[in-house]
């Protein structure tokens, strides 16, 4: 049995300067508690070391660096509060020291893969920035018998405090890393949207209201000439046939200028549905299951104000979901609902129809900005996401869940 030596003001100073140097080189977390490790057993005279840190729901323990062969284990092992030794200092903010026999312990866990067979003392620690703030735990290991003393015990308190900071730094830049990526596929992903409008706008124009007013025009001159001919018949009067033809083609003409009108509408309402800012969500999710003539829609919709692009993703991904019914499900009835739980919004909308297979929708990904994919589009960018459960003969379930705040 011999003492392990951490208290040695020499080997301290060392251990900490070291340390200092190696949370100063960078914020990478990874490398920061490898290097933090790794210096710890060279300097303490250990054998292993494992550094466990809070996972973001802070409850639960990840291992994320330790000595090697472990390294490989990074992300790997898992430890609720409570649970293994580390559970238990990460749960009561004490260290723990098992000089022998860690198996009559009862806060001990074996985990096969950390080979705690090999290795006879422990200390565990936990590291904080400050009282009550929990960043993780670490924890130490021999082969062979050793004393850990107050002293000692200490001393890893206090590496544990120096670089509960820096681990909390390192985690905060990789979430402002993300967050950032995050907004760089965000920027993507709107631009998509949009230039997936402007294409689906331009289609409309073209194929729709630009066509029928180049027959409006035709008719319109037909009907011109018919009241204008060259060559004037004897009396100069019209003919009754002249007149029946200009009146055929005006009556063509007016027919078309009306889905002319009506088509220009619809594209301006694809922009943005003037229903919401007169009746709001609720009542226009009402009035967009009347639309269907062929389906029996029945609503359940619950009073609520939203964000303005929130109501409008919202509608148009059940404007979709209707249509698609109504389209390919071969439904007789549907039931659209709107609900508030736990803090999040929930549109449904279920059919009576024949069904599909979910996972074959990987196989055949829709467009940007249409079908299932566009309607997925829409509640990721909102921080939500799309369900879709359905199977061949039972109809199908969509649900989107959107959070907001502060709700009205």
């Amino acid at each position: 049995m011999s003492r392990l030596g951490l208290t040695d003001p020499e080997r301290e100073a060392r251990l900490l300067s070291r340390i200092i140097e190696t949370i100063s080189a960078g914020l990478d977390l990874g490398e920061i508690v490898q290097g933090v490790a790794a210096l710890i057993t060279e300097t303490t005279e250990t054998d292993i070391c494992f550094v466990h840190l809070l996972d973001d729901t802070g409850r639960r323990l990840v291992l994320r660096g330790a000595t090697p062969p472990f390294d490989e284990l990074s992300g790997q092992i898992e430890l609720d509060l409570g649970e293994g030794v580390a559970g238990w200092v990460a749960a009561h903010g004490r260290p723990v020291v098992i000089d022998d026999d860690k198996l009559a312990d009862p806060r001990y866990k074996y985990i096969p893969e950390l080979r705690g067979e090999d290795f006879t003392s422990m200390c565990s620690v936990p590291i904080a920035a400050r009282p009550g703030h929990l960043v993780g735990v670490l924890n130490v290991h021999t082969r062979v018998h050793r004393v850990f003393t107050y002293a000692d015990v200490e001393l890893l308190h206090s590496v544990g405090g120096l670089i509960a900071g820096t681990i909390e730094n390192a985690r905060l830049h990789g979430l402002l890393a993300e967050r950032e990526e995050a907004m760089e596929r965000f920027a993507e992903r709107v631009v998509l949207a949009q230039e997936a409008e402007r294409r689906r706008l331009a289609g409309e124009i073209h194929d729709g209201i630009s066509q029928r007013i180049v027959s409006l025009s035709y008719h319109l001159s037909a009907a011109l000439d018919a009241l204008a001919p060259e060559t004037p018949p004897p009396g100069g009067g019209r003919t009754v046939t002249d007149l029946r033809v200009a009146a055929e083609q005006i009556g063509r003409a007016r027919a078309l200028a009306d889905d002319a009108l009506r088509e220009t509408r619809s594209a301006i309402e694809g922009l943005r549905p003037p229903v919401l800012d007169d009746l709001g969500l609720p009542a226009s999710l009402a009035s967009l299951a009347r639309s269907f003539p062929s389906l029996a829609v029945e609503a359940d919709l619950v009073p609520l104000r939203l964000p303005g692009h929130v109501e409008t993703a919202i509608y148009r991904v059940a404007q979709e979901a209707l249509s698609n019914v109504a389209k390919h499900s071969g439904a007789g009835s549907a039931l659209i609902s709107l609900a508030v739980r736990s803090g999040n919004v929930e549109l449904e909308i279920e059919d009576d129809g024949v069904g599909f297979d979910p996972s074959r929708l990987a196989e055949r990904p829709a467009p940007t900005g249409y079908g299932l994919g566009g309607m997925r589009e829409r509640a990721e960018l909102l921080g939500g996401r799309l369900e879709v459960h359905s199977r061949r003969g039972a109809g199908t379930l969509l649900r989107v869940v959107i959070p907001v705040r502060d709700l009205a």
